[in-house]
């Protein structure tokens, strides 16, 4: 693995930096808003663990991180998340062919009905993103 962010400080930076790029300022400053004395460690956590840790290896480009998270919110049936990862996937530039192939590999692996309904939660989303 090549040489990251090393200290908390600059986990916590580049995770920032990442999530805001993958989900947007509207999300992150809504989350952040959102935090509280209770959440306020496991903001931090996800920020600079999921973020700026996993996100910024170096193994998988964006886009293919992005397939992955939907496939598995998706098998886990995740929904909210799984539609937040929609919309990151897009701004991580995964098409919509390539997300509806990915819902189509979970009917297999994670099952048809979970692929159905990962296909009806993306749907509008897609289409609201693409202004249809």
């Amino acid at each position: 693995m090549t040489e990251g962010p090393t200290s908390d400080e600059e986990r916590r930076a580049a995770g920032m930096r990442t999530r805001r790029e993958v989900l947007g300022d509207v999300h992150v400053d809504r989350a952040v808003a959102a935090t509280t004395p209770f959440t306020a460690d496991f903001q931090d956590f996800i920020t600079r663990t999921a973020w700026g840790d996993l996100w910024q290896r170096p193994g998988l480009t964006r886009r293919e991180r992005s397939l992955l998270t939907l496939a598995i919110t998706a098998s886990l049936r995740h929904w909210d998340e799984f539609a937040l990862h929609v919309r990151a996937a897009v701004n991580n530039g995964v098409t919509d062919e390539e997300i509806a192939e990915a819902l189509q590999h979970c009917a297999i692996y994670a099952g048809v009905p979970a692929a159905n309904h990962a296909f009806a939660v993306a749907r509008p989303i897609l289409e609201e993103l693409r202004g249809a």
